[in-house]
């Protein structure tokens, strides 16, 4: 494969990665997402490296995917870790229509949805959130239906725990206790859920954080759904 210039970065372990077998197929397919991994190169290559085990791969298969399907539509700039490879900040950073700008970080569903399950996991997404600027968490999960995966029921959880003063709680995941973790939450602005396969409507559900100082940009978060429930065309709905 020397005459592939992708070669050192989807060859793993001396063989060629059926993620990085994935990677190829977007980069042929869509000239802007080409464009967006050259600029990122280095980064992808680091994160499939560095990647420890197959659900880790399957992490960063989630970001780049995302990368992928959200390019689909030419009104969306993405910038990748924008806030520094390896700190604290969201993966993805989404400028819409030369003005509308907000953050995205994606993560996976590692087991059963529901509430209990994704509590802590939402939990510790937060503080990848920075301030001053809309934030919303990507979830990837297995199955067809986005509904699946009860985000109310975990904030709601969450929330109880603050209010009830669990300080230990908190401050056992890093937040400077209850008060910490309501600064933290109202930088969430909501979450999208996104069943990686599938298909139609039903692929891609918002659930929007009331609470939030900053709300999503409506425009570009609808655009982002409709990306992301059009994988197989690319087609973006009006």
């Amino acid at each position: 494969m020397a005459t592939d210039p992708w070669a050192d970065v989807l060859d793993h372990a001396g063989h060629r990665d059926p993620i990085g077998a994935e990677l190829v197929e977007w980069l042929a397919g869509s000239p802007r997402f080409r464009a967006f991994a050259e600029v990122h190169r280095a980064k992808i290559r680091k994160k499939l490296r560095t990647a420890g085990d197959d659900e880790a791969r399957r992490d960063v298969r989630a970001e780049l995917q995302a990368a992928h399907l959200l390019l689909a539509d030419p009104r969306i700039e993405l910038a990748f870790e924008a806030y520094g490879a390896g700190k604290v900040g969201p993966d993805l950073t989404i400028t819409y229509r030369g003005t509308r700008r907000l953050n995205l970080e994606v993560t996976r569903s590692h087991g059963r949805p529901g509430a209990t399950d994704f509590s802590l996991p939402l939990l510790a997404k937060l503080r990848q959130l920075p301030p001053s600027v809309p934030n919303a968490v990507l979830v990837a999960i297995g199955g067809t239906s986005a509904e699946a995966l009860d985000v109310a029921g975990a904030s709601t959880a969450l929330r109880a725990r603050a209010d009830a003063k669990d300080e230990a709680f908190f401050t056992r995941r890093g937040f400077a206790g209850s008060r910490g973790f309501y600064e933290r939450y109202l930088r969430l602005g909501g979450v999208v859920t996104w069943c990686e396969g599938g298909s139609g409507a039903g692929r891609a559900a918002l659930w929007s954080n009331r609470s939030a100082r900053m709300s999503l940009p409506e425009p570009a978060i609808r655009a982002v759904l409709q990306c992301l429930r059009n994988e197989a065309t690319g087609r973006i709905e009006t």
